[in-house]
């Protein structure tokens, strides 16, 4: 029987367009979870260069990463920050 090879998947590698990161972070927001929200954003600001995105929000990149790589907990300010970064903006709508 042959080996399969299986390679680690990661989402920041498949996150190159302004939709794809609207459409993965969208979903993190539907699921509801604050952890995955967050892990979203930590993915989303890899697959942009986390020093980038730390130097547009003005953001330490030391604190961006403890904050988006699971080791903090993002301020609603930083996270607004990132999204503005990316060209991004919460819409809130009603619970159907």
């Amino acid at each position: 029987m042959a080996t399969i090879q299986t390679y680690p998947w990661d989402a920041a590698d498949h996150l190159q367009t302004k939709e794809d990161i609207a459409a993965y972070l969208e979903a993190a927001l539907e699921d509801g979870d604050p952890s995955l929200i967050i892990a979203a954003l930590g993915d989303i600001a890899r697959s942009q260069g986390m020093k980038n995105i730390a130097s547009e929000t003005g953001l330490e990149s030391q604190n961006l990463c403890k904050d988006l790589l699971g080791e903090g907990k993002p301020e609603f300010t930083t996270v607004i920050r990132i999204l503005q970064v990316l060209g991004l903006r919460l819409q809130i709508v009603p619970i159907t």
